[in-house]
């Protein structure tokens, strides 16, 4: 029994292997750099993400100031990578005075 498994393992090498696919080269979608300029503050539900304003350095909308929303650690002077450049972060708002009626 045990001889019969190793004849049918050798066979199973034996076999043409099917040819590997060559695989493509990575395609990374254009990104525009910005410099952090302002620290605004935290926002997410747990205060996960750092809100920040930033200057476009190149592209279309290059010398813009937007608003937007960083995930991880960042300061000012750092140059952030953005895919896109038209949609700009809400603004934090104070809060604290929800639900309740004067």
């Amino acid at each position: 029994m045990a001889e019969e498994q190793v004849q049918q393992k050798e066979r199973r090498r034996d076999r043409p292997q099917p040819e590997k696919q060559q695989k493509t080269a990575v395609q990374f979608s254009d990104a525009v750099p910005s410099r952090v300029e302002e620290i605004i503050g935290r926002t997410g539900t747990r205060g996960e993400a750092v809100q920040v304003r930033c200057k476009i350095l190149a592209g279309r909308d290059q010398s813009k100031i937007i608003r937007r929303n960083v995930k991880g650690p960042v300061q000012v002077g750092d140059i952030l990578m953005l895919r896109e450049t038209e949609i700009e972060a809400r603004q934090i708002t104070k809060g604290g005075t929800r639900g309740t009626t004067g």
